[in-house]
């Protein structure tokens, strides 16, 4: 493989960590640990708390300052001035509230664990207070998207509040940690959200309902328009049949859906789109062009009944109400759908929807659950149930009104009336997430697919055309040596010799099963590559994607940061080129139009807050990882020219080459503006603030260093700003010096202290006037 002359670590046979680095599923991390139940503890001021539960006050979204504390057993912390809330719609009422924590309501982008929210939900509906965790959790198994969820002891001012399930909150930070980005249209819809044509005009889908739009944007909001749901809607609802799957799919990420849709059907999601038309979100992926579907609400499901029909016998194929619903019955009008949907059905319930796979797992979180649901002083308030009730109503219908069958019960006969109504007919390959890497002309190409089967396939193949000249197929492998991940992990891939020119690349993956079936995608169309050719000596260099306490911006606030360093020996104009951490929008930001001098360093703030100057970005970094490149302009065909994908990072954890501007990333010493260090090059920031002390600080014109490193007696001294440039330096003996500072701005500086030997102290300092 063939590189450019600068450093450029996302190689060919790194691009599958790329397309497959965001996490649809990621791990449950402390915060949704559900081997135990952890303890939640809200201190709120009792006038508060009384108010906020008084009558009348129910509709109220008003956030209550609070603290709030964790323990799963390993981890314990506290997060003060938060804002907690009811949350919920008919369980305001109910004796057993529901609640929202909200970690950034009073103190603006801060997070808790990569989350700005948390939902306590009370279960006061279901007498097993278990359904809803068991539907997250299948979700998570038939591989949809959805929300991390566990059970969860909540306090509130030192009184048991009960048993609640924890559930993540759909939000930007959602949709960032499983499709890589969030800068797309996210909405909430609720009913009667049915995805029925309204017309073109894309403020008909603003219909408000009790107070509310049925389907509520809640990214974006500022701008507020509604054109790609829009078009959504109008593809779904008004295109052929026939062009339907052609059509939908350059719009809608419609193998999700199916199995989605099985997980309805089979939990008996009454509640949910296809039957009620409420209770699900759309997140218009901006990696993909595509609306995403993704669960919500899941209580009233396995058993739970307010309509008086038989869920668990319910017809697969006839699952909707008579009345339109176009995301159910248009999909499975189409029959490669409707067989694939079958195909779902029945891998779901041999391997996943089974009593040999479910009933020991339920047993289990029953019994380390029962104490709390035991103690719950609230459980009992809106139905009397009872701890009788809890252990039955596991095993057989209760004498209330929406518990007509038992949630085991329920299971073993949906499945045995779903295997006789299904219908099984041999489908198409399934091929999904086809993806590309951005190569520059000396760069190799890479293209890979996840693809599987109800058979065996025969053959994966990769179709392309360079230039719109004649077309080639070449076969992609799953054997870990062709950008394909790992071996038999179900992504295939090919790597395509550099092209060594410029180019446009059309191509589509198509793929044969054993018994002759043929599929490919896109499933009409091509994708395209756009093959650039730029050798410009620019290089990412540091990144820290969760700051803290590191440096602030010119605005006193700790954001995430992007450090540039130029290898050039003459300035570069950035105005030519972007910044951008999704691979697929490479032009997402453009750099300012300044210049960047041979070696220097330059902070990029990665903030979503372009108002606050030149240097800030419309996009954030993911401390849970994410892609993050700098791109040429279109003259070069936007290539890359320098990216890396990183993995989850520590708060104030710094990311960056050793060596310095040419090497490999790794974990370093934070060093925003200044040349790379391994950590344990230099003294850790504590034991260094230990050993330099400034005095005053903050300081108005005269600062004082002193330091204490044995035999040390010469030094460098270099003051930086915000954006790592040098504004003074100079030169010392012995173990003090004293700067005087004028003609600079107030504002967060960083004093260094560099030895001959290649130490180096470091600590910040705040300017004022």
């Amino acid at each position: 493989m063939k590189f450019s002359p600068y450093p450029l670590f996302l190689s060919a046979f790194l691009l599958p960590l790329a397309l497959f680095s965001q996490t649809p599923f990621p791990d449950l991390a402390p915060v949704f640990k559900d081997d135990v139940i952890p303890r939640i503890d809200i201190l709120i001021p009792p006038d508060s708390l009384d108010i906020m539960l008084e009558s009348g006050n129910e509709q109220s979204n008003y956030h209550w300052h609070g603290t709030f504390l964790f323990d799963n057993g390993t981890m314990k912390d506290t997060v003060e001035n938060i804002g907690f809330r009811l949350r919920g719609n008919t369980s305001r009422y109910a004796d057993k509230k529901s609640f929202k924590v909200s970690f950034n309501t009073y103190e603006t982008g801060r997070q808790w664990e990569g989350l700005e929210k948390l939902n306590l939900n009370g279960e006061h509906n279901d007498p097993t207070v278990a359904r809803s965790k068991i539907c997250w959790d299948l979700l998570r198994s038939m591989k949809v998207p959805a929300s991390r969820s566990n059970h969860v002891d909540l306090y509130i001012n030192g009184d048991f509040y009960g048993l609640y399930i924890n559930v993540e909150h759909v939000d930007d930070e959602f949709v960032q940690l499983r499709f890589g980005n969030d800068e797309g249209n996210l909405y909430k819809c609720t009913y009667p959200a049915d995805l029925v044509y309204k017309g073109a005009n894309p403020n008909l889908y603003k219909e408000t309902f009790n107070g509310r739009r049925a389907y509520e944007l809640t990214t974006n909001e500022d701008v507020d328009d509604y054109s790609d749901l829009a078009h959504f809607i109008d593809v779904l609802n008004n295109t052929p049949i026939a062009q339907l799957p052609c059509e939908l799919e350059k719009v809608f990420e419609v193998d999700n859906y199916l199995k989605a849709l099985a997980f309805d059907v089979l939990s008996g999601n009454w509640d949910g789109p296809v039957y009620n038309k409420n209770n699900f979100y759309l997140y218009h992926n901006q990696a993909t062009g595509k609306f995403e579907y993704i669960p919500y609400d899941l209580d009233n499901t396995l058993g739970i009944d307010w309509l008086g029909q038989d869920w668990e016998d319910r017809d697969i194929y006839d699952w909707s109400p008579n009345d339109p619903r176009p995301l159910y019955d248009r999909i499975l009008a189409v029959s490669d759908y409707r067989d694939r949907f079958s195909y779902y059905m029945d891998q779901f319930m041999d391997e996943i929807f089974a009593e040999s796979a479910l009933f020991p797992y339920i047993e289990t979180m029953r019994d380390m659950i029962t104490p709390s649901a035991e103690d719950d002083p609230y459980r009992p308030l809106d139905w009397g149930f009872t701890t009788d009730d809890f252990f039955n109503s596991y095993e057989e219908e209760l004498p209330f009104f929406q518990t007509p069958i038992g949630l085991k019960p329920y299971i073993t006969e949906r499945r045995n009336s779903a295997l006789q109504q299904l219908d099984l007919n041999n489908i198409e390959p399934i091929l999904s997430g086809v993806g590309n890497n951005h190569p520059s002309a000396l760069q190799d190409i890479s293209i890979f697919a996840y693809a599987e089967d109800d058979g065996s396939l025969v053959s994966v193949e990769a179709c392309y055309q360079l230039n719109g000249q004649n077309l080639s197929c070449v076969e992609m492998f799953d054997d870990g040596l062709h950008a394909d991940g790992l071996p038999g992990d179900g992504i295939y891939g090919a790597v395509i010799p550099a092209l060594n020119q410029q180019a446009e690349v059309d191509y589509y993956v198509q793929a044969t099963d054993n018994s002759g079936k043929e599929s490919r995608q896109p499933v009409c169309g091509t994708k395209k590559i756009f093959i650039g050719n730029a050798s410009v000596p620019l290089v990412l260099n540091e990144l820290m994607a969760s700051n803290t306490g590191i440096i602030t911006d010119e605005a006193g606030e700790y954001d995430d940061w992007i450090e540039i360093f130029s290898l050039s020996d003459v300035p570069v104009f950035l105005g030519n080129y972007h910044l951008s951490d999704n691979e697929a929008d490479p032009t997402k930001w453009p750099m300012p139009d300044i210049w960047i001098q041979p070696g220097q360093y330059l902070l990029f703030w990665a903030d979503e807050d372009q108002e606050q100057g030149e240097l800030h970005t419309n996009f954030k970094l993911s401390a849970d990882g994410e892609f993050v490149g700098i791109f040429a302009g279109s003259a070069e065909n936007y290539a890359l020219i320098d990216g890396i994908s990183f993995g989850q990072l520590d708060i104030d954890a710094a990311f960056g080459r050793l060596p310095n501007g040419t090497g490999p990333f790794q974990a370093v010493y934070p060093t925003p503006g200044a040349i790379n260090q391994a950590p344990d090059a230099v003294e850790d920031l504590d034991q260094s603030s230990r050993q330099l002390k400034v005095f005053p600080n903050p300081f108005s014109d005269v600062l004082t260093l002193e330091w204490e490193l044995t035999g040390q007696t010469k030094a460098d001294l270099v003051l930086r700003n915000v954006l790592g440039t040098a504004v003074l330096e100079r030169k010392a003996e012995g173990l003090s010096s004293t700067l005087i500072i004028s003609g600079l701005p107030a504002g967060t500086y960083i004093v260094e202290v560099l030895f001959p030997t290649g130490q180096r102290l470091i600590k910040k300092v705040s300017l004022i006037h």
